[in-house]
């Protein structure tokens, strides 16, 4: 079959058209007009024409969500290049009550868990958010502000609420230098600043970096890892962790200026890197954890109807996370806004290993990794097939990034990496004024071993399945077809986790000991938690080669830590005894009395007992199999793809281009087809006789055609019936 003409490609993007008819609802909003702002202006001075101004259920007009979808779509539209104009100003938006109060609605449910409907919202808080509004519009707000808040938490008790004034000195020291969470306006006001920046910077940010944005996992960089960096012989790491410890207020201000032209909006930024936190003192420190000793010293029994604490497999996988994801930016009164922050400072980052890439791309028309033009030539379906290298072959880098840590791929000599890790060492030095060295950047071999993300990168040779053999059976030829790039979890790191998290003990050979802090929990409540845990565990290694095997440890761990657990609460003697009593899986309930109890099954038909789950992947066959599906090339979020595709959906120059090209093919639209048969309809309606005529007609019609059908002596006795009716 010969492939399809190019401009029927045209043609692909109306076959998903009913993927965005929600979308097509809700077209892209333009910047808010002139009235809006006269309407704010009028709600912060008291003035208005009509109505009430200080009415919040007045200025409650468009739907949150549409408007910052109409900001979205914006930003995505006016892709950033040498001659894009700047982005649109944030001061319209940032004056929208509306936005404020989907923000009220986000911080709403971090605070209590659940989320709060729009009609919900008391009048009284709607006041407050308003007047919140008119704060920061008037550049009276200040972060960190405890004594006159403008919106209070929902949780705060009425005796959180008393005046300032009838408070003594010793409670308005303590208010002022005790440390603890921000308060409650000032994450309103983070959440507002996200929703209005993130939009901008998801547009512009470089598609190297997948930490701290949505849609962009650890799961993605490392399968980005598995398809593009196969090629590469030496590595370079490195870690830009300071950064995201102890920030310049100067540069993240200077990095935000340069997208981001809003005064409002910089000076609230501004303000929220320079108001210092309230830390405890030394003293207080000391203080804080002899209470907390003797508060936590005496052990409670929980009984079966009260709730558990905090799911202990939480905590525990948390120990679990890697050393690049473990790092999480948290600067001054920024709260939410921190990551976003941190990711504007080090697109810098991105930006110029971005032109270095094209800088020292040296392509080799005999080379199977690209051409003249750049694209790849390899296998796409076995994307992690490593070719073969040389002097003759074609020299590239890639890189990418995930917070603050970074891989560097480099294909070439190793001069190739020097060079480069040199003139890293400077921009960083210039730009972040953080000292780096050749032992913070180390180059290392594909064949050593790389550790990023918690997985090991190296190499896999693959032989034929046909090996040549003498008459003992000996191998005398191994020979090798190619090698694979392996992307394997780390088996001594998850050794040394577990250690971490006490599950187990000893140095050499790895040994379980029990988890005493589940000793107060019931049997299906621990195994419930332990298998929320192999779960994650199973989801977070699903693209490592070594998945059943990893996976499959730390089931024997955890199966082996309860076991001696249960052993030491039931006054069992071994593991043995255990699972003997309670089966492989622990899933059969454990008496104190030596283990004996009524059947099992016969109390839990009676519903005397409650049903204990079993533990996750007893065995390696139980354990699913690893996900090798190749990432495809180009690859996006879900979020930015569906954007894109709608604002091509809505250009103009796109729907004429799809229709001439519609015509030339001789094909015809679904909306055509319609508008087709609707006028066909009421063109014939007008040409039709009137409606008594019309059905006067179809009923003869009918009649003659019931007559057809009924044969000659039927219609004689039809006739015979009619004939007194004539004579009368």
């Amino acid at each position: 079959m010969p492939p399809p003409p190019p401009r029927r490609a045209l043609l692909a993007p109306l076959l998903r058209l009913r993927a965005f008819s929600s979308l097509a609802h809700h077209p892209p909003l333009p910047p808010p007009p002139r009235r809006h702002q006269f309407v704010a202006a009028d709600a912060i001075t008291g003035r208005g024409g009509g109505g009430n101004p200080l009415d919040p259920a007045q200025l409650l007009r468009d739907d949150p969500v549409a408007i910052t979808a109409s900001l979205w779509v914006s930003s995505f539209r006016a892709q950033p290049t040498a001659a894009a104009p700047p982005p649109p100003s944030l001061s319209p938006f940032l004056s929208r009550l509306e936005l404020w109060v989907l923000a009220y609605q986000k911080a709403y449910a971090d605070e209590t868990g659940s989320y709060l409907p729009r009609s919900s919202i008391p009048a009284s808080t709607l006041s407050s958010l308003l007047a919140l509004r008119n704060a920061v519009l008037d550049a009276r707000f200040r972060f960190g502000n405890r004594l006159t808040p403008f919106l209070r938490s929902p949780r705060a008790a009425a005796a959180a609420a008393q005046d300032p004034a009838t408070l003594s000195k010793r409670k308005l020291r303590a208010l002022l230098t005790t440390p603890g969470p921000a308060p409650f306006q000032d994450r309103v006001v983070q959440e507002l600043l996200l929703l209005l920046l993130e939009p901008v910077y998801e547009a512009r940010f470089s598609p190297k970096s997948f930490a701290f944005r949505p849609g962009r996992s650890p799961h993605a960089a490392i399968r980005t890892i598995r398809r593009s960096f196969a090629p590469y012989l030496w590595y370079i790491k490195g870690d830009l962790s300071p950064l995201l410890h102890s920030p310049d207020p100067a540069l993240v201000v200077g990095a935000l200026i340069r997208d981001v032209r809003d005064k409002k909006v910089v000076d609230l930024v501004r303000s929220a890197l320079l108001t210092p936190p309230v830390t405890a003192r030394p003293g207080d420190e000391d203080a804080a954890k002899k209470k907390k000793k003797r508060k936590y010293q005496k052990k409670k029994v929980l009984p079966e109807g009260e709730p558990k604490p905090d799911p202990y497999w939480l905590q525990t996988f948390f120990g679990f996370a890697p050393e690049e994801a473990l790092t999480q930016p948290d600067w001054g009164h920024c709260g939410v806004l921190s990551p976003l922050l941190a990711n504007v400072c080090l697109d810098e980052l991105d930006k110029w290993m971005e032109e270095k890439i094209k800088e020292l791309y040296r392509p080799s028309k005999s080379d199977v990794v690209g051409g003249e033009d750049g694209v790849e030539q390899g296998n796409t379906s076995w994307p992690e097939f490593v070719p073969t290298s040389g002097p003759d072959k074609t020299r590239k880098v890639d890189y990418i990034r995930f917070g603050g840590h970074f891989l560097i791929g480099v294909r070439g000599p190793r001069a190739d990496a020097a060079v480069l890790r040199k003139q890293l060492v400077e921009f960083c030095d210039q730009r972040f004024r953080i000292k780096l060295d050749n032992e913070s950047l180390p180059i290392e071999h594909i064949t050593k071993g790389i550790m990023f993300l918690d997985h090991v990168l190296c190499r896999r040779v693959v032989y034929p399945t046909l090996r040549y053999t003498a008459t003992g059976g000996k191998i005398i030829s191994e020979k090798g077809v190619g090698t694979l790039l392996s992307v394997t979890a780390s088996l001594k790191q998850c050794i040394k986790q577990f250690r971490k998290l006490e599950f187990l003990k000893g140095d050499r050979e790895p040994d379980p000991q029990p988890c005493f802090r589940m000793f107060h929990a019931t049997q299906a409540h621990t195994n419930a938690q332990m298998n929320k845990l192999l779960l994650t565990m199973a989801e977070w290694y699903r693209y490592a080669d070594n998945r059943k095997k990893v996976v499959n440890f730390c089931s024997y761990i955890i199966r082996g830590s309860l076991a001696k657990l249960y052993a030491a609460k039931y006054k069992l003697r071994s593991r043995a005894k255990v699972y003997k009593i309670a089966s492989r899986n622990l899933s059969r309930p454990l008496k104190d009395k030596k283990g004996q109890s009524p059947e099992y099954h016969n109390l839990l038909r009676m519903g005397l007992v409650d049903s204990i789950d079993g533990l996750q992947y007893t065995r390696m066959s139980m354990v699913p199999d690893p996900d090798y599906t190749p990432l495809p090339s180009g690859w996006r979020p879900d979020h930015e793809k569906i954007l894109l595709e709608y604002i091509k959906l809505t250009d103009q120059q796109t729907l004429d281009e799809q229709r001439s090209c519609i015509r030339e093919e001789g094909l015809i639209t679904p909306q055509d087809y319609i508008s087709m048969l609707v006028w066909s309809y009421k063109k014939n309606a007008v040409l039709l006789p009137s409606f008594k005529e019309n059905d006067h007609k179809v009923s003869t019609e009918d009649l003659d055609s019931d007559t057809d059908e009924l044969g000659d002596e039927e219609i004689g006795n039809l006739d015979h019936i009619d004939s007194p009716k004539k004579s009368d």
